[in-house]
């Protein structure tokens, strides 16, 4: 899986400091086992799909609310969609790239454009603008009135929703290199709560004041490259606990409520987790996937059947743990043991983001060709 980095400093984060990585150098990546037919155990089931305006979606994820979905394209179309159906609520084109997803709350749709801008919609228009110091590479988070941006400079900032008046900025100083990846920005109860390096912040929504902090893995290694480490997205919450990944280093979970470390476990991924009030599951960077007991952290179970296959971050369902991988299957897993349940073969060459639940049961997926499909699990 091809990631991607870059330096951070206080003049400002400059394209050309974007370096390239892979898992493994210039070797080979491994051949994947072939799976073979599988018994479905588990219908799997298309239900329906609409095409994404503009460009070829980018890595995001895609807020719900209010029974609709929003999606970005790179070259700046933002859609709203009606998550029962597909069809098109509105939509804007905004005619400049974009450097992750959008934020929504039902009816405001927030972006941040590759020229340093966030741009908040409704309704199909354009309702303000505002000028900011650095990029992003995470979904902004629209809620309580105010629109809350996780920046690459490890700053964390909030605008007025109604008039795109900054209202305050909570800065850190940390390493020199950040993921160029949706990092952990989230509501809880009256937090935010923001991944700000391998730490997970949380902040009064209303002045920025840091209420607490709980690190889930620290910055290791003689240089740069070796000492990178950020919260990925998506994190998992259920009730009062929030599980979440530090990208190759580890997974654990914190009492939000208390701001206490549950537990954390070594993990080697790079996308985020999902569970139920039992497990958490999460994918590896060599495909294998595994659970843990959300309350212990004790191993459950994993399954390499996977392995190789570059994969999504996983969605807990009551059915299973539905995945995908490069290759454009998807796949459902059992949540007791992982064996896997059924497997289907998409028309995606691979996707854009991970599968995303609906509110009838079934689950969505956008395509890096533009794609967002619906699946039901009967």
């Amino acid at each position: 899986m091809n990631l991607r980095w870059l330096h951070a400093s206080t003049a400002g984060l400059m394209a050309a400091a974007l370096l390239a990585m892979t898992a493994c150098g210039s070797a080979p990546k491994p051949t994947p086992q072939d799976i073979g037919n599988v018994k479905a155990e588990q219908a799997l089931l298309p239900a329906w799909s609409t095409k994404l305006a503009g460009d070829t979606a980018m890595n995001q994820t895609l807020p719900l609310a209010d029974g609709q979905f929003a999606l970005a394209s790179k070259d700046g179309h933002v859609q709203v969609v009606k998550a029962g159906n597909g069809q098109l609520a509105w939509q804007v084109n905004l005619k400049t790239d974009l450097n992750a997803g959008a934020g929504f709350d039902g009816r405001t749709a927030a972006v941040v454009t590759r020229g340093n801008e966030l741009v908040a919609m409704a309704d199909g228009k354009v309702l303000w603008r505002s000028r900011l110091t650095a990029q992003s590479y995470t979904n902004p988070l629209v809620a309580g009135e105010r629109v809350f941006l996780l920046l690459a400079d490890r700053s964390v900032a909030a605008f007025d929703l109604a008039s795109g008046q900054r209202l305050w900025v909570q800065q850190r100083t940390g390493e020199a290199l950040v993921l160029k990846q949706n990092g952990v920005l989230m509501a809880f109860q009256n937090n935010l709560l923001a991944g700000l390096g391998g730490k997970l912040v949380a902040m009064n929504p209303d002045n920025g004041q840091v209420r607490w902090e709980v690190p889930i893995a620290n910055p290791r290694g003689i240089n740069d490259l070796e000492r990178l480490v950020d919260l990925v997205a998506s994190p998992s919450r259920v009730k009062n606990t929030v599980c979440v990944r530090a990208f190759q280093a580890q997974v654990g979970c914190i009492d939000a409520l208390r701001g206490a470390l549950l537990w954390t476990r070594p993990a080697n991924g790079v996308q985020g987790v999902d569970g139920d009030n039992a497990a958490v599951v999460g994918a590896e960077s060599n495909g294998v996937v595994q659970a843990w007991n959300r309350s212990t952290g004790e191993r459950l179970w994993d399954t390499d059947r996977l392995k190789y296959r570059e994969l999504t971050a996983p969605l807990w369902t009551p059915k299973g743990v539905v995945v995908g991988d490069a290759g454009g299957y998807l796949y459902l897993l059992s949540g007791q043991d992982g064996h896997l349940l059924n497997k289907l073969k998409t028309a995606a060459s691979g996707f854009a983001s991970s599968p995303t639940a609906l509110p009838d049961g079934g689950f969505v997926v956008l395509t890096r060709n533009g794609l967002l499909q619906a699946y039901q699990l009967p």
